[in-house]
């Protein structure tokens, strides 16, 4: 069994030593290879450095590449296209992952019956969720890049995230690469999320199967600078223009003025009115998160009406060269 975990960087050499000594710390079977590929998408910092000291620390296990082309979806195809492993499993550069998390992400795939699976994202230790996020909403702690279904394995009904999730490379040439539409890239129109995610959405839609895999633990850093509400009102704002940029208009978008369904201006009216009302701070707070994320997708929409070849964007294409 082959695995290679790709890790795409830019500028962020401090944190990433850390990532990588805990993947150096990684335990598995003698008849397991891997390696960690690090796609240095553009650094102008020490990355190529730190990384080029984990391969003479730990021969065969860490390769650099550099990537060019600036985008996380030119560097994640980079990586897929140079990983030598038949088992692609994938991963940021702000998380610290458990000894077994290769291992344990990844050895269900073996066998075929699985084309993918998700890992269980949790905050670290310290982490404190401020008074105004209310828990109880399933993907409340979704723009801190955190997945938790709970302790026990299960089928995946959803996209798994991208910080903890691997694919037979079998399904790279199967469904093609990440979508460069989608995503960080150098000219900042895109749509800032879903790059990686929307793969797998791709993936259950073809009719293949997913496994959540809650043994395939790692920890997510958690900045002070994240815990505002500002940084979640614009994470939610961006994630719906993405959905839409990656799956189409809402339901029951006969109705538009503008490219925008009439359902959505009515949304917008509605969670305004009872996040002005509000008063509980957690409530109050999930209305105005709902008010933004609306507004995302009203800008999305309006924007692909007056740019109608942004309606069909292709399929992600690994490059060949």
């Amino acid at each position: 069994m082959n695995v290679t975990v790709i890790l795409c960087t830019y500028n962020r050499c401090q944190s990433l030593a850390k990532t990588l000594t805990s993947l150096a710390a990684s335990t598995l079977p003698d008849s397991v290879e891997w390696e960690v590929l690090v796609v240095d998408n553009n650094s102008t910092d020490r990355t190529r450095e730190v990384v080029e000291g984990f391969s003479r620390r730990h021969p065969g296990h860490f390769r650099y590449l550099f990537e060019p082309e600036q985008g996380k979806s030119c560097a994640l195809n980079a990586g897929v296209r140079e990983a030598r492993g038949e088992f692609l499993a994938f991963t940021d550069d702000d998380v610290t992952v458990e000894p077994a998390w290769i291992q344990n992400l990844t050895a269900g795939l073996d066998n075929g019956e699985w084309a993918g699976a998700g890992g269980r994202t949790l905050p670290g230790e310290s982490f404190s969720p401020p008074r105004w996020l209310s828990l109880e909403e399933r993907y409340a702690l979704a723009p801190l890049a955190i997945f938790d279904l709970g302790n026990e394995p299960c089928v995946l009904k959803e996209e798994p995230y991208g910080n903890n999730m691997a694919f037979r490379k079998a399904m790279f040439e199967k469904y093609g690469g990440f979508r460069s539409d989608l995503g960080p890239c150098s000219n900042g129109r895109n749509p800032q999320r879903a790059e990686d995610s929307e793969f797998g959405h791709r993936l259950l839609a073809g009719g293949e199967r997913l496994r959540y895999e809650s043994s395939a633990v790692l920890y997510h850093s958690v900045p002070k600078e994240r815990l505002q509400k500002s940084y979640f009102l614009a994470w939610w704002f961006e994630k719906a223009r993405s959905d839409i940029a990656a799956y189409g208009s809402q339901p029951d978008s006969r109705w538009c003025v503008a490219g925008i369904p009439l359902v959505l201006l009515r949304r917008l009216g509605v969670w305004t009115l009872r996040w002005m009302f509000a008063i509980e701070p957690s409530r109050r707070f999930g209305c105005k998160r709902r008010v933004w994320t609306t507004a995302g997708a009203i800008a999305e929409c309006y924007l692909r009406s007056r740019r109608p070849s942004l309606e069909h964007s292709p399929d992600g294409e690994l490059p060949t060269s």
